[in-house]
């Protein structure tokens, strides 16, 4: 059998990869996305997303998706409370509509953006094993079924591990210091109302001793929480998650002394699940390879600290897409606008998370985040 030529093999099917994907479709540009997971509902997305005004937003434009945002978008998820470990509410802003980072349930999103592909873009349970180059800027791409396509340009929007980065650096993500266990407390109003209260209807920080909580309340109703600790890298292997009375004692045992409100976010949840925050240098960019480039956290994975991973993403995605369109026939000239603007952009984000992470989890963290809410990042 022949191998399959495509013009355009987007890898990954996540929100930088789709958007990527809609923004050729919508410029009439053909493309073919290829993801690991067996079909769309394979898992859940999770998490709530703050969409912000100046990337993730124009990307949504771009695909010509914006009003179809409006409709999804979680009405009050921009409300935000600050307490410390005691539960003392030092900073409580309430969610007026006038904000330019509304909330949105990933999932949502990520089913819009779906959606609007012609059928058949997406193709499920295609987990590469790798990528060669075959000259000329083409590549071949293989799968674990044994199966492999060759493409003119190949995009890698396959995340932290992804496999077409090699192709260009051979740059890493390192573990950051942080490690987070997420717990879920679903249908929370009902079953933990206690919890309800105190998370409120949008964002909610707890910090303290560098550790804390961060949490917000989901469309569903349930509470997604992000226990942080500043932990060796190996400290999550010591926890059993398969027993989670054992796993919760483990975790609450770094939140000893802490108001018992919070140490419920664990104690109370119905889930839990460990997660490394890893990220690649700042700076990291790579020389031009002909018929090659990344997007997303493939290219510039980072703390989740300042908010900017899934919009820069879809930005990556649409702006990758954008200069495609306006270099017709001329891929290299494409390729090297994208990467000239993504390099000091993707820079500059990772520089402000590395540095909000640091705040964050610094001696005063707490201090140095009321500060930020209160008076901006000039604040002390």
């Amino acid at each position: 059998m022949s191998t399959p030529h495509l013009p355009v093999a987007v890898i990954g099917g996540g929100l930088g990869g789709l958007t990527a994907a809609r923004v050729l479709h919508v410029n009439g540009i053909e493309s073919a996305i290829f993801d690991l997971e067996p079909g769309p509902q394979a898992r859940t997305q999770g998490g709530m997303l703050d969409i912000h005004e100046d990337n993730g937003q124009k990307a949504l434009r771009a695909a010509g998706l914006h009003d179809h945002f409006l409709k999804i978008v979680h009405e009050g998820g921009q409300a935000m409370r600050l307490l410390g470990p005691d539960g003392t509410v030092h900073v409580s802003t309430e969610d007026d509509g006038d904000g330019d980072r509304p909330e949105v349930d990933r999932g949502d999103l990520r089913d819009l953006l779906l959606n609007s592909l012609p059928d058949g873009t997406v193709h499920w349970g295609r987990k590469v094993t790798g990528a060669r180059p075959l000259g000329e800027g083409r590549h071949e791409v293989a799968f674990a079924d044994g199966s492999a396509v060759t493409t003119d340009l190949l995009i890698g929007a396959d995340g932290a591990w992804s496999r077409i980065r090699p192709l260009l650096s051979d740059a890493r993500p390192a573990y950051t210091g942080i490690s987070f266990v997420e717990t879920d407390l679903h249908e929370a109003d009902a079953r933990h109302p206690r919890s309800a209260a105190l998370i409120g209807g949008g964002f909610f920080i707890a910090l303290g001793d560098e550790r804390g909580f961060l949490a917000h309340r989901e469309t569903d109703g349930s509470l997604h929480v992000y226990a942080a600790l500043k932990a060796d890298e190996g400290w999550l292997d010591t926890v059993d998650f398969s027993d989670e009375a054992a796993a919760k004692a483990a975790v609450l045992a770094r939140f000893e002394g802490w108001d018992e409100g919070l140490r419920a976010l664990v104690a109370d949840a119905e889930t839990i699940t460990p997660r490394r925050i890893h990220a690649l240098p700042v700076g990291h960019r790579w020389d031009r390879v002909p018929g090659v480039t990344l997007l997303g956290d493939a290219a510039h994975v980072m703390s989740p600290f300042a908010g900017e991973g899934a919009n820069l993403a879809m930005y990556d995605g649409a702006e990758l897409a954008l200069a495609l369109a306006a270099h017709p026939g001329d891929t290299e000239a494409a390729l090297t606008a994208y990467e000239e603007a993504l390099f000091p952009r993707s820079e500059a984000c990772a520089a402000e998370s590395a540095a909000s992470l640091d705040s964050m989890f610094g001696t005063n963290g707490l201090e140095r985040m009321i500060g930020f809410f209160t008076t901006g990042p000039a604040g002390p």
